[in-house]
């Protein structure tokens, strides 16, 4: 499409010569321009790629795919019920559960909080506290009555370390003659995770199962049972598929996507609204890119009369024009993806740093919900990026262009 005299003529009137800086200055900051743009739209994407899987991953890894409630009432079957879950093609686990609201104390601390009445395998197969411990094991755990295990923000709260004792305080209590009197127990704590959900870490605790129903007065019961899949994408085929084998209508199945709906959905929302706008910005870099050429045609007008009078075609001309801007779109797209890229791969690294230059949190977990910066490049949409900038970019030159190959050569030298 473009000769050797075209790529001669357009690398001529790009590499800029005395009197002519203006319009390569202008030229250079609608590169950086489009680089900039490019650059931001892939961080940004990336940062809510991984902020949505990262948090999807976190809440499936802790409160599993599904779950299966009683319709207004605990399970007592549970056993049966589990087995007839687990099954089930694609389900890899279906953990009973006792959940309560409690009141945290521990000495001049006290919050309110969740407990969680799991057996030591289910504990165990729950990798995303299992295999966060930060301090003590769960050999303990389910061998007696006493154990509880805390989140690390909890315990820094608290100030409780392993063997530190914290107190649940039950409102569900024995009715008597003075009141309904509060049900209140002291547990040692046995273990301290981190699950890097700051939420978690800091409202949700674990008893063994026998000591929860104990607490919780439900003797051979359980709240829930939840579940986890193959494929936490593809779960409804599984919750249609577990609703019919349960076979119980006082049993109700939630999945995560509906009762994460409106979280998730937020999430995805933000990232396509945020798409958009960070596109105005390449919008903008591509009309510097029109102002440029366009500039340059005028600055071009006799040299464009001699090379009509000499024989170049309107075509020629065009093409010229056309490879003039495409260059400064196609090396600001190519520079704002390599820098976008890397800068996605060392996020992390460079929150720190700024943390560390300028003194404050820049990612503060109680805010963000997430404990670190994810990022997570989906190369679909990097190159979908790539094509709009590379689009934009080559539009932005049609018109300058067209202009140029119209100018009549007996005019411009005319009046030249």
């Amino acid at each position: 499409m473009f000769g050797p005299f075209e790529r001669a003529v357009a690398g001529r009137y790009l590499r800029a010569r005395r009197g002519e800086r203006f319009v390569s200055i202008i030229a250079i900051f609608s590169l950086v321009g489009i680089a900039l743009g490019v650059a931001t739209l892939i961080i940004v994407m990336a940062v809510m790629n991984g902020f949505q899987a990262d948090l999807m991953g976190r809440i499936l890894g802790l409160n599993g795919d599904l779950s299966i409630y009683g319709a207004g009432r605990t399970i007592s079957q549970y056993e049966d019920v589990a087995q007839e879950v687990r099954s089930v093609p694609d389900v890899l686990s279906a953990t009973p559960i006792i959940e309560g609201q409690v009141l945290l104390s521990a000495g001049s601390y006290s919050a309110g909080g969740v407990v969680h009445g799991i057996t030591a395998q289910g504990l165990h197969d729950l990798t995303a506290v299992s295999s966060s411990l930060v301090a003590g094991s769960l050999d303990q755990f389910g061998q007696g009555n006493d154990s509880i295990v805390v989140g690390v923000t909890m315990a820094e709260r608290a100030g409780l370390s392993i063997g530190s004792r914290l107190t649940l305080v039950s409102p569900e209590g024995a009715a008597t003659a003075f009141g309904t009197v509060p049900r209140v127990r002291s547990y040692r704590v046995s273990a301290i995770f981190d699950a890097g959900v700051n939420d978690y870490n800091s409202s949700v605790v674990f008893l063994p199962m026998h000591a929860a129903q104990v607490y919780f007065q439900m003797p051979g019961k359980v709240t829930q049972i939840q579940v986890t899949t193959k494929d936490a994408q593809h779960v409804r085929p599984v919750t249609m598929a577990i609703v019919r084998a349960v076979d119980d209508p006082g049993l109700r199945v939630l999945d995560w996507t509906t009762a994460n709906n409106a979280l998730f959905g937020a999430v995805q929302v933000e990232q396509n609204v945020m798409f958009l706008i960070l596109t105005l910005i390449i919008v903008v870099a591509a009309f510097n890119v029109i102002s440029s050429l366009i500039m340059m045609v005028k600055d071009k007008t006799a040299d464009i009369a001699v090379l009509r009078t000499i024989g170049a075609s309107r075509g020629a001309i065009m093409r010229i024009f056309l490879m003039c801007g495409a260059s400064v779109g196609v090396t600001g797209t190519v520079a704002g993806t390599a820098l976008g890229i890397v800068f996605c791969m060392n996020i992390e690294r460079i929150r720190q740093l700024l943390q560390s230059l300028t003194g404050t949190n820049l990612f503060n977990p109680e805010v963000y919900y997430l404990e670190h910066l994810p990022a997570k490049l989906d190369w679909g949409q990097v190159g979908e990026v790539i094509g709009m900038a590379l689009l934009l970019s080559l539009l932005a030159t049609l018109y300058p262009a067209w202009r140029a190959a119209r100018t009549d050569p007996v005019e411009a030298l005319r009046h030249e």
